[in-house]
């Protein structure tokens, strides 16, 4: 992964993530069925571009207050901040998994944790809990939840740095994440650099496709013709 640059993921989001998806069936074929989200989630901005970076994991809960004192409290949130910082190549995204039984009862993320989280590098969150703030939080900075809700409850960090599950994506620290308004997918490392170039033929394929369905004269036969066309693009 060394030789993966910012400007490596910066390329990704060209495109959208349904889109990377695509590539991946091409690129790493036997990932066609894992490795996104497949749960319906609720996507604060949806007109900023699409996101690619470097998972810091996370788990929180929020219907019960931890069981630990004030000031341990305090320094498992300090020792999660300084992982969102120093825990790994940049940029990041956040991916916290809501243990809950209500996953969204009380919410992680507002104003504070946006503002927080893109002062340390992080492009946005991905989480199966809550959001709220919309109206205040930090410009840019995107936000992919299962819900909108109006308090943070008792939510606290559980634990950061190990495997979560949104929405049936696993994540580990460091995966490469993309996402935008439809969901997330982890891109594996090899495929990052295979990725623009398996896009393209795609986007080749699908052009004489879709050049014959938007035409006038379209018909069944045009469309045989166009997906063998298609078909002997390389």
């Amino acid at each position: 992964m060394t030789d993966i640059t910012a400007a490596d993921l910066e390329r990704l989001t060209e495109w959208d993530t349904p889109t990377i998806c695509n590539g991946l069936e091409v690129t790493n074929p036997e990932r066609r069925a894992l490795g996104f989200t497949t749960g319906v989630m609720f996507c604060a901005f949806p007109e900023l571009k699409p996101i690619c970076g470097y998972a810091r994991t996370a788990t929180i809960r929020a219907m019960v207050a931890p069981k630990r004192t004030g000031a341990e409290n305090v320094a498992s949130r300090q020792a999660y901040y300084e992982y969102v910082a120093k825990g790994g190549p940049a940029p990041s995204i956040s991916v916290i998994q809501d243990l809950d039984s209500e996953p969204g009862f009380g919410a992680f993320w507002g104003e504070v944790n946006t503002s927080i989280h893109k002062g340390l590098g992080a492009l946005g969150v991905i989480t199966d809990g809550s959001i709220r703030d919309l109206d205040a939080s930090a410009p840019g900075f995107q936000l992919l939840a299962r819900k909108v809700g109006p308090s943070h409850a008792h939510v606290h960090v559980v634990d950061h740095g190990g495997q979560v599950n949104i929405f049936g994506m696993v994540v580990n620290d460091g995966d490469i994440v993309h996402a935008d308004r439809h969901g997330a997918v982890v891109i594996p490392p090899e495929a990052v650099k295979k990725l623009p170039d398996a896009i393209d033929l795609l986007t080749r394929r699908e052009a004489v496709i879709l050049d014959a369905a938007r035409a006038p004269d379209f018909s069944f036969d045009k469309l045989k013709a166009a997906m063998g066309q298609s078909a002997d693009i390389h």
